[in-house]
Order: structure tokens, then sequence, then C-alpha cells
């Protein structure tokens, strides 16, 4: 076999599942941010999240406590601060005060948006069951935010020890995509070739 043999501890970093996003909370007034890369689709509508925060993590508790959060999706212009960010602990630091980030008030939740990322996920705590064993919290999106723009808006990915991949070129494969229905949607998979 001309593979070779990767490390259990390292197999996250062949399947992250998406942006890089900061998790938003607030609790007796005090907002905080965390910065999360482990998360993905649940379901479509309504359209429901699994997210995995660890236990050793401010925002757990916050989250077990208030059953309620914003996921913001910042673009690669925000880098620096997901980064500093996710290296600071809201036990200590104030991260909106310290990263300049400014708080935005929405529209279902007491948990501030963060203004500076281009689009804000307005979610509730729907099912908590495997968080204490497995850390993961599933959230239905309430109320979706984005910022209208022509430019498509560029996210970065945690390829794991400090490497982030920003999107780039996009691909378009509509062609070669089938709709079926699955679960009550439309679910787009690809084509299989006639032979």
């Amino acid at each position: 076999m001309d593979k070779k043999a990767v490390h259990l501890s390292e197999v996250y970093r062949l399947l992250e599942p998406g942006p890089v996003v900061m998790v938003s909370t607030v609790r007796q007034g005090k907002a905080n941010a965390m910065t999360m890369s482990w998360h993905t689709m649940i379901d479509f509508e309504p359209p429901l999240v699994g997210c995995v925060i660890s236990d050793r993590n401010y925002t757990f508790e916050i989250l077990q406590e208030t059953k309620e959060c914003v996921i913001n999706i910042p673009s690669v212009e925000m880098a620096s601060k997901v980064v500093g960010v996710g290296n600071t602990s809201g036990r200590s630091v104030d991260k909106f005060e310290t990263f300049q980030l400014t708080p935005q008030t929405g529209s279902k939740v007491k948990a501030p948006l963060i203004r500076e990322c281009f689009s804000n996920l307005e979610c509730i705590v729907v099912d908590m069951h495997m968080a204490k064993k497995y850390n993961l919290f599933i959230l239905e999106v309430l109320q979706a935010w984005i910022l209208p723009t022509k430019k498509k808006h560029r996210t970065i990915h945690h390829a794991g020890k400090g490497v982030f991949v920003v999107d780039g070129k996009v691909l378009t494969r509509w062609p070669n995509m089938r709709q079926i229905a699955c679960c009550g949607f439309a679910v787009s998979i690809f084509a299989r070739n006639p032979s």
C-alpha cells in the first residue's frame, strides 16, 4: 500500500466540517464569545445544527444554563480576532472589549450578534442529551441574518494545529447533480454517469 497510516488523534484534520465560527452567549448581562470549528448541519427545516463545545469551555456552562446562543460567521479579514477569541477564556477576559467586537441585539435570543461577522444565526438549544458524554449540543436556528453584498464572503476553515484554509475557487457542478426526495426535502446528489 502506498498510503501511510494517520495517527487517530489527527483524524479531525481530515474531516473539518465547515467554516470557523464564533459562538456568542450572555449570562447575567455579561456577553461572551468563543471560537468553534466543530459543527455540522443536522436538518434543513427547521434548521438544526450540531455543535461540539468542550465541557472545559466557559461557553459550555453558559449554554447549558441559558440554552441560547448566536453562531456568528466571520470572514477571512477577521482571522486574527478569531484566533485571539479562541485563545482566551471569557472567565477572565471580556472578549468583546479586548477584541473590539460590537454586540448587536437580535430578534429571537438575548445572546448578542457580533456586528463584524457577515452572518449571524440566532439559536436555541433543543437537545442536550449528548452534551454530558460527547459535548454535543443540537441547536435550532430561529433567525438568520446575512450582510447583503455582491462579493462572496471568504471564510476560514481550521485544519488543525494553527493551520487555516481560506475559501477559494468555487466549483459549480449543478448539471451533474440530480434532486431526490429525502426526509420531505429535495436533496441534491451526484448523478451517475450513464454507461
